[in-house]
């Protein structure tokens, strides 16, 4: 989608005038009918979303690749390497990550009967204080069946590690159709620039007041935004793992640390659930080594998140979203509502955009008094 504005030096142009007419007619038929298109869409707006948000994050590589090669040429090689980095990725960490799971996998038998001890020993202390209370079996036996199913979970998440890069390039149908429709779009990037150019309020022929300029510097802001956010917290969580990995308070953590680590910061990816559901591993690890570890390693992380919280996500997402919080939230919870995790994580980028249209109507507009 190329965004580059057609002069650099700025001219005057006059705000335009919405009638009264317009505002109170045009306006609201035009929103009933973009919500009814929006419902009649069904599923197939999502696939239209995705791809979009797609088309601007690789708009500035494709951009970079032309000066070099012809757009066609520039298109797929902008897919190329995006793919090459996250095969880098999957193959740097895969080996390391692997072998971190196959020594938990081992370990798991060490950490059950560990936890079975403890009980027994529960038990007869109880036992001495006048409480006889059966239940040491009844947990041994609970975690013999835990243990069963943590080995069968734990064997299909190496093998998941293994594969990932073959089921990354394993695309469903829908992948196929976003893939396709974002190939388009980039194809015919010059024409739809030029189209929102002449559907918005003129500019005044600079790349600061143009408006697809505009929107993709949000985006990529967005996304920078949102990488430099994962890699921090995931950096966080394994350096916290690590350090009470070697102050002994969970031994465990020491060893895990990359791979519990990559998982938090792949977790950040989902608003909300995200940074819960990343910090279950560690925590139930621990709790397999020492109900004393589960409770620091727990309060490591919510420590983590708070941090995430107040002084992260707020620096981070305040210079590349320039969104208020409030409408950060309303936007999360509104996407997932529509669309599940994948409305979740288009909504923050579709923001970005939103906002960037009303800040270019409202320098470039002006309504007509009603008196």
């Amino acid at each position: 989608m190329h965004v580059a504005a057609h002069t650099a030096e700025p001219i005057d142009v006059p705000q335009t005038v919405v009638p009264r007419w317009v505002q109170a007619v045009l306006l609201p038929l035009a929103i009933i009918g973009f919500v009814a298109l929006a419902l009649a869409a069904g599923s197939v707006l999502p696939i239209v979303l995705v791809a979009s948000t797609v088309a601007m994050i690789l708009n500035p590589l494709m951009k970079q690749l032309e000066r070099k090669l012809p757009r066609g040429l520039a298109i797929p090689g902008a897919y190329l390497i995006v793919l090459a980095c996250f095969a880098g990725v999957v193959v740097v960490l895969a080996n390391p990550i692997t072998s971190q799971l196959n020594h938990f996998e081992a370990r798991i038998p060490h950490l059950i009967r560990s936890a079975n001890h403890d009980l027994n020993q529960i038990q007869h202390w109880l036992r001495q204080q006048g409480i006889h209370v059966q239940f040491a079996s009844q947990g041994h036996t609970a975690l013999q069946n835990l243990q069963h199913r943590l080995l069968k979970s734990s064997g299909t998440i190496v093998s998941f590690s293994r594969d990932l890069l073959g089921k990354l390039l394993t695309l469903s149908v829908e992948a196929v159709l976003v893939f396709v429709l974002s190939v388009y779009l980039l194809v015919y990037g010059r024409e739809i620039a030029n189209l929102a150019r002449a559907i918005m309020p003129r500019s005044n022929g600079t790349p600061e007041d143009d408006f697809p300029t505009l929107v993709q510097h949000a985006v990529a802001g967005y996304v920078r935004g949102q990488l430099l956010f994962t890699l921090i917290m995931g950096l966080s969580a394994s350096l916290g793992l690590w350090l009470i990995g070697v102050t002994g308070v969970f031994p465990a953590g020491e060893k895990y640390a990359l791979f519990f680590g990559a998982f938090y910061g792949l977790m950040e990816f989902i608003p909300y659930f995200g940074p819960i559901a990343g910090a279950v591993p560690p925590v139930l690890v621990a709790l397999f080594t020492n109900p004393i570890s589960a409770v620091w390693t727990a309060l490591m992380f919510l420590g983590l998140q708070q941090l995430e919280g107040h002084i992260v996500a707020p620096q981070v997402f305040r210079i590349s979203l320039r969104i208020n919080p409030i409408v950060v939230i309303l936007a999360l919870l509104i996407g997932e509502q529509l669309y599940g995790i994948v409305g979740a994580l288009i909504a923050l980028p579709l923001a970005t955009v939103i906002r960037q249209i009303v800040l270019y109507l409202r320098a470039h507009l002006v309504l007509e008094p009603s008196t």
